[in-house]
């Protein structure tokens, strides 16, 4: 496993510029809010299983690459974390909309 391999795994799509501002309409070209949603929750889903793998084979002696094993333990805690601060973020929001006047 080379550094591009790994930056091409965690570099962000590109986005063309009528993607990147929306007009009030709840689709833009890559889809709607639960499907991004949906997706981000199974890549999240996904590094977490590629990392139990990546243990049982440490563990097993399957695959004597330790750094592999550790890379791939930190890509998933990183996603999850990501995660996990994008839901308090939302959740803050939500709250917030909650709290307005009308």
């Amino acid at each position: 496993m080379n550094v591009s391999s790994l930056l091409s795994t965690v570099a962000p799509a590109p986005m063309s510029p009528t993607s990147q501002i929306s007009t009030g309409g709840t689709e833009t070209s890559g889809g709607n809010f639960g499907t991004l949603v949906k997706d981000a929750v199974e890549s999240i889903e996904g590094s977490q299983r590629s990392a139990d793998q990546e243990i049982a084979k440490a563990v097993t002696g399957e695959s004597p690459d330790l750094h592999r094993t550790i890379i791939a333990l930190q890509t998933a805690d990183l996603k999850f974390q990501l995660g996990l601060q994008v839901r308090n973020k939302l959740i803050g929001a939500y709250e917030e909309i909650m709290r307005m006047q009308v």
